[in-house]
């Protein structure tokens, strides 16, 4: 599977972006879809999983009430709305996929990543 996620810029504190993760395969609806981001000289962090029918949905506390994961199983296709942005949230942030992945560990396939800026 490969994953091409998009959407990403600057943007100022408070604002809002909303980044999308293009998977190349139909058996993306048979993916358990995450994200990820990584600030410089740090470690990656998971954000966000959802579930292959997008029944359930799993957050870290960082983001948890600001950020948003959805996804269309017909597109092919992953989102994370992101609002309320913070200039902590700057990152490069990763789509991920895989069968039997835990929300935050386990994934696949990986995405190249869309770099986020937020300006205070």
């Amino acid at each position: 599977v490969q994953l091409q996620a998009s959407g990403g810029g600057l943007v100022q504190a408070g604002g809002s972006l909303r980044l999308s993760c293009a998977a190349s395969e139909r058996t993306f609806r048979s993916y358990r879809m995450g994200w990820f981001r990584q600030a410089p000289g740090k470690e990656r962090a998971f954000l966000a999983a959802i579930t292959w029918n997008g029944a359930t949905t799993y957050y870290a506390d960082s983001v948890k009430g600001r950020f948003t994961i959805s996804r269309d199983n017909a597109k092919n296709t992953v989102y994370l709305q992101m609002n309320s942005l913070k200039p902590e949230d700057t990152a490069v942030y990763y789509c991920a996929a895989g069968i039997i992945a835990n929300p935050n560990s386990g994934y696949d396939y990986w995405g190249q990543g869309t770099q986020v800026t937020v300006s205070s």
